[in-house]
C-alpha cells in the first residue's frame, strides 16, 4: 500500500515531520553521538546536562530531555539493536533518578527483535 502524501510535490520534494525535527531542532544542543554511548547514566547526565542548560525549551527540562530520548528511539524504530534499545530504555529510568522523578513500576513489554 503506497503512503499517502501531501498534494503537490513527489517523495524526493517532500519529507517527513520527524526528518524536519531531527535536522531542524535547536531545544537542546547534544553531545555527538550521545544515543549511541553504552552507559545509560553517562546518556541520561548528558541529555540533564543540556536540558537544563538550555534557554530555548517549551517545557520543563526533565520533559524536554525525556522528549528528546524517547523521539529517538522511536525514529530509529526496528533500525536500533536490542542491547542499544535496552540501554536507552534505561537511561530513561536514569533521566528519572537524576531529575528526583520514581521510576517506572514494571519494565515496559519487550518486543521481538530479530
Amino acid at each position: 500500500m503506497a503512503q499517502s502524501r501531501k498534494p503537490g510535490g513527489s517523495s524526493n520534494e517532500q519529507e517527513r515531520w520527524s526528518q524536519r525535527v531531527t535536522r531542524d531542532s535547536n531545544a537542546l544542543d547534544l553531545a555527538p553521538g550521545v544515543f549511541t554511548w553504552d552507559d545509560p547514566f553517562a546518556i541520561a547526565q548528558s541529555l540533564k546536562t543540556s536540558a537544563e542548560a538550555s534557554q530555548r525549551l517549551k517545557s520543563t527540562p526533565f520533559r524536554s530531555a525525556m522528549s528528546m530520548l524517547t523521539f529517538y528511539i522511536n525514529r530509529a524504530g526496528n533500525q536500533l539493536s536490542a542491547q542499544q534499545h535496552a540501554r536507552l530504555e534505561a537511561a530513561k529510568d536514569e533521566l528519572r533518578v537524576l531529575f528526583d522523578r520514581p521510576r517506572r513500576v514494571s519494565p515496559p513489554p519487550t518486543k521481538s527483535r530479530k
